[in-house]
């Protein structure tokens, strides 16, 4: 999504979030750290919380061998020139961040103009509210910043555009997320392998 100078987020925390961030390896080294003495990121600590961060160790430990990025969306991240930085904020146990990381990886590291840098939520929760979807604090969400104003120029997440509508149609027939759709979600990103995520950040850098 392009930004329209809808954002409203003060430029300190903007800095702050930027100077802590993390890299992607620094970021899975946290996560597997905490979860090494039975604690996972955020404020929030359960066995639920657990059980979710060790699937998605998982989930990205796959993800890094197996996809496979289509070469038309490469080439849109070889033709980018310009230069901002990716400020995912996101969570070790959050699913959908889970399956969105590694491509987001593995597309920054196509073009050197693109730095990508990770926070985590709970510990950021100025930023977060100055990037909610329909009002809740939804990850991960890739935020794009231009290196030479320092200022937001778009945003995705918390979802790829497909899955996205998907939610969009169940909330509304239904009013909530079952157990059941967010099985079937998961089976969707496992049959995806990543592709539609990679579409719609090509689309993101297309805009700059």
């Amino acid at each position: 999504m392009i930004l329209e100078n809808q954002f409203d987020v003060a430029e300190t925390v903007l800095q702050e979030a930027l100077s802590e961030g993390m890299s992607y390896e620094e970021f899975r080294k946290e996560v597997q750290y905490l979860f090494s003495t039975n604690r996972v990121t955020g404020a929030e600590q359960s066995d639920a919380f657990l059980h979710y961060t060790l699937m998605n160790e998982k989930r990205m430990d796959r993800w890094e061998k197996t996809l496979k990025i289509p070469g038309e969306v490469a080439e849109v991240f070889y033709q980018f020139n310009g230069r901002v930085t990716w400020l995912v904020i996101t969570e070790g146990w959050c699913g959908d961040g889970a399956h969105a990381l590694p491509v987001i990886k593995k597309l920054a590291d196509l073009n050197e103009g693109i730095t990508l840098k990770i926070v985590i939520r709970d510990e950021h929760p100025e930023l977060m509210d100055a990037f909610l979807t329909d009002g809740a604090r939804s990850i991960p969400k890739l935020i794009m910043i231009d290196n030479e104003t320092s200022m937001p120029i778009a945003t995705w997440g918390p979802r790829p555009s497909e899955a996205m509508m998907m939610v969009v149609t169940e909330k509304r027939l239904k009013g909530k997320l079952s157990p059941e759709f967010r099985a079937e979600l998961q089976k969707w990103y496992n049959k995806d392998k990543g592709q539609n995520i990679a579409r719609d950040l090509a689309g993101l850098v297309s805009l700059k």
